[in-house]
C-alpha cells in the first residue's frame, strides 16, 4: 500500500512507526529497587535549595511536580515529596536492556533519550503483520525483563506516534490510523504539539492559532512568513503529515552540561572556575563517542532566572579540551562585567559529526 507524499507529489509507502516511552523512568527505577518508595510521591534530583527535579513519579505528578521544576517549588507543592539522588549508570544499563529488546524486532531504531525511542517496523524481523502486536510484545518483554512499564504509540508517522504514546499513559498504547490522523490533530492545542515549545505556542496564540485546526486553516505562505523554516513543518503536521524517516544510529546534534551554584556568583575568575568541570564533562562525551563539533554555546542564568545564551562557531572542529575551555571562557569574558549575579552556567558543543568525517566548507561573506 502506498500514498502520495503531498510535500513532493511522489508516491510514498505507508510506514508503521512505534514510539515507545518508558513511564516515569528514573522514578520508576527507584521505586522498583526500593520497595519503601512504592506508592509514594518520589522526585529524582537534588533536594537542596537550588536543586532541580530530574523526574517525578506519577504519585508526585498528581501534585503538579514535574521534571525541570526547582526542588523548593516541588516541595512546596508536595510537602511529603521524597527526593532520591539520580543513579545514571543504572538508568543507562536498563536503557541498553530495553534497546536490545527493540533490536529483536527492527534494526531501524532512533533513540531520543534513555527512556524513549522511535522504531520503524514497516518491515520487522519477526514478520509480525500488525504494528500494535509488535508494540504489545515489546512492552510485555520490557515488563518481564526489567519490571518496568512502557507506553506505546503506533501510527504512520513520527509526529502522530509520539502523540499516540501520550494518549494512554501510563502502561498503555494507542493506534492512530491514516484515516484518523488529520481529525486527531484538529482539536489539539498547539502547546501539545511535539516540537512546539512555550515561546512558539505563545507566538501562535498571539496570531490567533490555538489548535491544529487553526493552523490547518492557514496558507503555507502565511506559516513560512511567520515561522521561517519551521513554518512548513507546522503546516504539514496540522494535516497529519510528517515525512521524517526514523533515523537509525542518529548522531546527537549537541552535547552539553550545566550546573547551579550553591551561591550566586559575579566574579570572572569564580565563574571561569565553575566552567572547567563542565568543559571536562562535555569533552569526555566527545572522546567516548568520537564526535567533534564546531559551535560552542555558553548559557548564563541570572539570579532572577533570566537566561541568555552566547555562541561562537569556528571554521574547523574544536580540536581539544583546552580549545573548548578557551572558547567558553572567551564567551564569558565578552559579557563582563555582568549586569547581575549568576546562579547557573552551562556549556554545549553543537554541529556534531563523527571525527574523521569531512566537514562542511564555510562560506565567508566579504
Amino acid at each position: 500500500m502506498s500514498e502520495s507524499d503531498p510535500t513532493t507529489g511522489e508516491p510514498s509507502p505507508v510506514r508503521k512507526i512505534i514510539h515507545i516511552d518508558m513511564d516515569a523512568f528514573y522514578a520508576s527505577v527507584e521505586q522498583r529497587d526500593n520497595p519503601e518508595l512504592r506508592g509514594k510521591p518520589v522526585a529524582v534530583g537534588g533536594s537542596a535549595e537550588r536543586g532541580v527535579v530530574a523526574a517525578a513519579s506519577y504519585e508526585a505528578r498528581k501534585f503538579g511536580v514535574r521534571s525541570a521544576m526547582p526542588s523548593v517549588t516541588a516541595k512546596r507543592q508536595c510537602p511529603d515529596l521524597i527526593f532520591v539522588r539520580p543513579r545514571f549508570e543504572v538508568y543507562k544499563a536498563i536503557s541498553r536492556q530495553i534497546r536490545d529488546i527493540f533490536a529483536e524486532h527492527t534494526p531501524v531504531i532512533e533513540p531520543l533519550s534513555l527512556d524513549e525511542a522511535y522504531l520503524d517496523v514497516t518491515e520487522n524481523l519477526q514478520g509480525i503483520p500488525l504494528a500494535r502486536d509488535i508494540a504489545l510484545e515489546i512492552r510485555a518483554k520490557i515488563k518481564a525483563e526489567t519490571g518496568l512499564t512502557a507506553s506505546a504509540g503506533i501510527s504512520y508517522n513520527k509526529f502522530l506516534a509520539k502523540l499516540a504514546s501520550d494518549h494512554r499513559k501510563p502502561n498503555g498504547q494507542f493506534v492512530i490510523s491514516p484515516e484518523m490522523g488529520p481529525a486527531f490533530v484538529e482539536p489539539l492545542p498547539v502547546g501539545k504539539f511535539h516540537g512546539i515549545g512555550p515561546a512558539t505556542a505563545a507566538k501562535m496564540n498571539a496570531l490567533g492559532l490555538f489548535t491544529g485546526r487553526d493552523i490547518r486553516n492557514q496558507s503555507l505562505e502565511f506559516m513560512n512568513a511567520n515561522f521561517g523554516k519551521s513554518g512548513a513543518y507546522y503546516y504539514w503536521i496540522s494535516r497529519g503529515v510528517d515525512q521524517r524517516p526514523v533515523r537509525a544510529n542518529r548522531i546527537r546534534k549537541s552535547v552539553g552540561a550545566e550546573n547551579t551554584f550553591s551561591t550566586d556568583l559575579d566574579a570572572f575568575d569564580a565563574l571561569a572556575a565553575e566552567l572547567r568541570p563542565l568543559v571536562d564533562k562535555v569533552w569526555r562525551h566527545c572522546e567516548a563517542t568520537g564526535n567533534r563539533g564546531r559551535t560552542v554555546t555558553l548559557k548564563i542564568k541570572f539570579a532572577d532566572f533570566e537566561i541568555i545564551t552566547r555562541s561562537r562557531s569556528v571554521a574547523a572542529s574544536v580540536a581539544g579540551r583546552d580549545d573548548l575551555e578557551r572558547l567558553a571562557c572567551g564567551l564569558l569574558e565578552a559579557e563582563m562585567p555582568l549586569p547581575k549575579r549568576v546562579r547557573l552556567l552551562g556549556i554545549s558543543l553543537s554541529s556534531l559529526h563523527a571525527a574523521g568525517e569531512s566537514e562542511p566548507q564555510l562560506t565567508l561573506g566579504i
